[in-house]
């Protein structure tokens, strides 16, 4: 899965396999959601074998991005803004990108550190299904199985805040 552009969703409970699709709507991998109690993913290729994984640290706010065999690919951190949605992805010694969205948009830009675009995703459904994602890959240093990995880190940061922001509003009047 080299440059190019795939879709792929979570589940409902965040938990089983779901496939990744290119435009031609051919199958090209498939994407292991752990279990429903973790967020933690596994991106296997189309032979279904495991290429790269993200999770969460132990009590950690960072999504850390691996090989299958364990090795450091790099680490996802969402920045503090106003009025945007940004986050920052340090892929070791290959550079640190920026991952920004306006406020209210489903639509993300990947920045290299010289503000090249070298990718774009949006969520393409989610209100009352689970996110469905669109990714295009524009880099010859990330491949797009890294990138699955970033999608899907950025989307557990974000359900992370959610269910945060859920519990603390919920507790307040009891």
């Amino acid at each position: 899965m080299s440059n190019q552009t795939v879709f792929f969703k979570d589940n409902f409970f965040s938990a089983g396999v779901t496939e990744i699709f290119n435009c031609e709507k051919e199958k090209v991998g498939e994407l292991d959601l752990k279990s429903t109690f973790s967020s933690s993913v596994d991106v296997l290729d189309k032979d279904g074998r495991p290429a790269v994984s993200g999770s969460f640290g132990f009590f950690s706010n960072k999504w850390r991005v691996t090989t299958a065999s364990g090795e450091d690919l790099g680490i996802l951190k969402q920045k503090l803004t106003f009025m945007s949605k940004k986050y920052e992805y340090d892929a070791y010694g290959r550079g640190v990108y920026l991952i920004h969205s306006e406020a209210f948009s489903r639509e993300y830009d990947i920045f290299d550190e010289q503000s090249n675009q070298i990718a774009k995703f949006e969520k393409v459904s989610g209100f009352f299904a689970s996110p469905a994602f669109q990714l295009t890959n524009y880099s010859d240093k990330l491949s797009t199985e890294e990138l699955i990995a970033v999608v899907m880190g950025v989307n557990a940061i974000q359900k992370r805040r959610s269910n945060n922001a859920a519990s603390a509003n919920g507790g307040a009047g009891n």
